[in-house]
Formats: C-alpha cells, sequence, structure tokens
C-alpha cells in the first residue's frame, strides 16, 4: 500500500545521505526511482542534491508555481516499467499546494512517495512544507543527530552570522556548516563556544 512518508530532522541528521543511500538500494534491485528536490535549495547547483559526505545525485526541481502531480506524471512517461518510489529532498521548502499534489499521487497512481526535510526553521517556526507534511503525511520518522554544542539530541537549527545566534530575518538563507548548527533546547535558547 503505497504512503506518503516525512522524514524529518535537525541539520546535519543525514537527511540527504538518506535518501541517495535509499534510491540506490532501489535502483540496486532493478527498481525505478525519481528524485526530487526544491527549486529554492541553492547550496549546490540546481537540481541536485547533495549530502555533506560527498554523495549527491540529479534530481527534478520543484519551484513554487510547479504542479508536483504534473511534474511527476510527466517523469513517469520516461519509464517502461513501473517507478516504484518518489524521494523528495527539501521538502520544508515547498508549499501546500504542493504537499497536497503528493498526497494525491500517492492516492491515485499509488506510487510511495518519500519527503526529507527539516521540520522547524531557525526561529522555530513551521516551514509551510514541514507544516503540511505532517498534516498529510501517513508516516512521520525523525531523524536524529546531536547537538553542537553537547551530547544531547539535537530538535532545534541555530543560525549564525559572524559568530553570533540570529534569531530574526528571512526564515529562508541557504546555508551550511558556516551557517547553521543542529542544538537541543537549551542550547537554542543559551549558545555558548564549541570547546576543541
Amino acid at each position: 500500500m503505497a504512503q506518503l512518508f516525512f522524514r524529518y530532522g535537525a541539520m546535519n541528521s543525514g537527511k540527504s545521505f538518506e535518501i541517495i543511500k535509499v534510491a540506490h538500494n532501489y535502483e540496486e534491485q532493478g527498481k525505478n526511482v525519481i528524485l526530487m528536490t526544491s527549486a529554492l535549495d541553492t547550496r549546490e547547483k540546481k537540481g541536485t542534491i547533495a549530502s555533506r559526505i560527498g554523495l549527491e545525485r540529479d534530481a527534478i526541481s520543484i519551484n513554487s508555481i510547479d504542479n508536483a502531480r504534473n511534474l511527476i506524471e510527466s517523469e513517469l512517461n520516461k519509464y517502461e516499467k513501473r517507478v516504484s518510489c518518489i524521494l523528495i529532498d527539501e521538502a520544508q521548502f515547498l508549499e501546500k499546494h504542493h504537499i497536497k499534489e503528493l498526497a494525491a499521487v500517492v492516492d491515485d497512481l499509488k506510487i510511495p512517495i518519500i519527503a526529507f526535510g527539516l521540520k522547524n526553521d531557525f526561529q522555530n517556526q513551521l516551514f509551510e512544507g514541514s507544516k503540511y507534511l505532517l498534516l498529510y503525511a501517513d508516516k512521520l520518522e525523525e531523524m536524529k543527530t546531536i547537538c553542537w554544542f553537547c551530547e544531547k539530541k539535537a530538535t532545534m537549527n541555530l543560525r549564525f552570522h559572524d559568530g553570533k545566534p540570529v534569531y530574526e530575518g528571512e526564515q529562508v538563507v541557504m546555508g551550511g556548516n558556516e551557517s547553521y548548527y543542529p542544538v537541543c533546547r537549551e542550547h537554542y535558547m543559551h549558545p555558548q563556544p564549541r570547546i576543541n
């Protein structure tokens, strides 16, 4: 039975690596997968899923104005045999209409979709895509990582600029370890310098 999954986690929880791994596992068995990502993710080149450990894969970019179901149906026409799974990176950047379109793909076309993304932003607010995935997904799975400052589980993302924590500003500012740290609640509220 096809389902819509949302696998969420703080920065550095291995979401992009997991997508590449899952895609490899399907493809190694001769099964087709479709890889997608938000067009807002510009850390690498557009239409690329890139893991911090150096692995990357090409993916279909989803723009704000795109209908996700139409993109998927167009892509399905390229395959002779069934697509077994659709994998989506940076799903937090999707919009409400995208999530509803993805749910329709699962329900009508019977293709499982696994969406990966952050749950909350650096202000500890839900991203639009995450909010609607939390509402529409059949299964929610947390991907865990540890706090940048201690060994507790990281549940939040702390933005830094010029070595200082930032709690206000635009929701979306692209960056990696130079701009964001995965942190626990304590260190979100009271960040401390990292001691090596």
